[in-house]
């Protein structure tokens, strides 16, 4: 195992842990690719237990952040806050992709991906859980997610399935939809969806695919009714 990068704390003042253990943050840092024909630990390992350490780490902010919400609910913020792209972008946030050890084959690429990326997130959250326990990865977990989990990057659930519960929870028929309007070549028409709710005004929206479209459409509706992707009213308790 090699020692410490002379300038790795840098990349500790951005995650917020000072490793006691230097090889920890090494082996985080270290791809698979750069270890062939070397005695060399590689960030496998440690991404499979940081995994399961920011999984418990998010489901237990997710649980006291949101008393309200059920399974289902909480289940779809977990999935966006544990997915790669989102461990891609925290590991972006802590400059981490400049500290990354690539092998040859690796470097050819102009820039890291996310998929090692989003390894590396978890690695270091593996190697912060075995250089000082839970309360330490619990706290870089907490200060580089609950952002994300209190602004989502992207609706939780699409406005179609959204609207439906909306309606049902009140007791309303189901959305219906209804092609108004096509437009265009064949090859590439635009579709005009109209989308209702009995004792609501219509809502239309276009898109180059009925799907699309019929999406549209709801995410109109429910601007327009101050609806939010939970299903709920915004503003109101």
């Amino acid at each position: 195992m090699t020692g410490r990068q002379p300038d790795v704390s840098a990349l500790e003042a951005r995650i917020g842990h000072h490793f006691d253990a230097g090889g920890l943050i090494t082996a985080a840092l270290t791809h698979v690719s750069a270890a062939a024909g070397a005695k060399r630990e590689t960030y496998q390992r440690l991404e499979f237990l940081g995994d399961r350490v920011l999984g418990l780490v998010v489901a237990q902010m997710l649980y006291e952040a949101f008393p309200d919400a059920d399974e289902g609910e909480l289940s779809r913020r977990l999935a966006d806050l544990v997915r790669k792209e989102s461990c891609a972008e925290v590991a972006l946030e802590w400059g981490a992709q400049a500290f990354v050890r690539l092998g040859d084959s690796e470097k050819q690429s102009p820039a890291v991906n996310t998929a090692i990326l989003g390894d590396i997130c978890e690695s270091i959250i593996g190697a912060v859980f075995l250089d000082a326990g839970y309360a330490a990865a619990k706290a870089v977990v907490t200060r580089a997610f609950e952002p994300r989990m209190r602004s989502p990057r992207r609706p939780l659930r699409d406005p179609k399935t959204a609207l439906q519960e909306w309606a049902q929870a009140r007791g309303l028929p189901p959305p219906s939809y209804r092609q108004t309007a096509r437009e265009g070549p064949d090859h590439a028409p635009e579709f005009t969806i109209c989308v209702e709710i009995p004792g609501y005004a219509k809502a239309e929206a276009k898109g180059l695919a009925k799907r699309l479209a019929e999406q549209a459409a709801a995410a109109a509706f429910m601007a327009r009714e101050n609806i939010n992707e939970s299903g709920g009213q915004k503003g109101v308790a």
